[in-house]
């Protein structure tokens, strides 16, 4: 990786609604892009970080979090409901976006699955540049109080069957009204989110200042083969450089 630079790296604990998320903040030295990374449903910050670690080194500030009902909170998981999910998300870009180094308006989300949904989300409520989503998932708008763990698993499973628009979908309705840069990366042997998902967020993505969607063969929805997590971070890390190049070059 060019242009690489000495970075700090700092655990935090944030309170939202009087829970505990554990995060790790990755930062250089000198204003800067940020990015924020939220993990999948029953995962954790630990898959982020080495992504995170790249990206900082690009020179950004990096900021990785547990979300509620995971890590060390995850006896509460059957407890925790969208709207959590979605404060949590929130709560951790505001802390992200107070950090001095930041450039206000430069900061990108990156999320995978529960997590791309939530992002897709979160750019309706806070100023987002650029949105990276890897297999992102979609859920039905009904039940959103209802814990994220009890939602009815076959409901989900017909709603993600058909194509959706943003008129019936809040995450997609965020998707239409985005303006910055995306990027899609889909596993082609996806057992949880088949095509008609990726295809309804690329149709919504109209707006966007620009769109790119890669597919990587053979791997699956949680990517465990270490060939395809080394080919998307390839591609992320990459689409990463290209933008935050770009959005450097507009300053000068």
């Amino acid at each position: 990786m060019k242009d690489q630079v000495d970075i700090q790296e700092g655990r935090v604990e944030l309170k939202v609604d009087g829970q505990k998320l554990s995060g790790t903040l990755l930062q250089p030295e000198a204003p800067v892009p940020g990015f924020l990374f939220v993990h999948g449903w029953g995962g954790d910050q630990e898959e982020d970080l080495d992504h995170a670690e790249e990206i900082a080194r690009l020179g950004c500030v990096c900021f990785t979090f547990d979300l509620r009902g995971h890590a060390e909170s995850d006896a509460r998981r059957d407890e925790v409901t969208r709207q959590d999910g979605l404060d949590d998300v929130t709560a951790a870009y505001d802390y992200l976006a107070a950090q001095p180094l930041i450039e206000a308006d430069s900061i990108g989300v990156i999320g995978t699955s529960y997590g791309g949904y939530l992002s897709a989300l979160l750019t309706a409520a806070r100023p987002v540049r650029w949105l990276a989503l890897r297999v992102p998932a979609l859920y039905p708008d009904t039940g959103w109080e209802t814990p994220k763990a009890r939602l009815d698993k076959a409901e989900v499973r017909a709603y993600r069957e058909q194509p959706r628009t943003p008129q019936e979908d809040r995450a997609l309705a965020a998707c239409e009204a985005f303006e910055g840069d995306v990027l899609i990366v889909e596993s082609g042997e996806d057992d949880r989110i088949p095509t008609e998902v990726i295809l309804s967020y690329q149709s919504a993505f109209k707006r966007a200042k620009s769109f790119t969607h890669r597919v990587i063969p053979g791997a699956t929805h949680a990517m465990r083969d270490p060939a395809d997590q080394r080919v998307y971070a390839t591609i992320l890390i990459n689409w990463l450089e290209e933008m935050v190049r770009a959005s450097r070059k507009s300053y000068r």
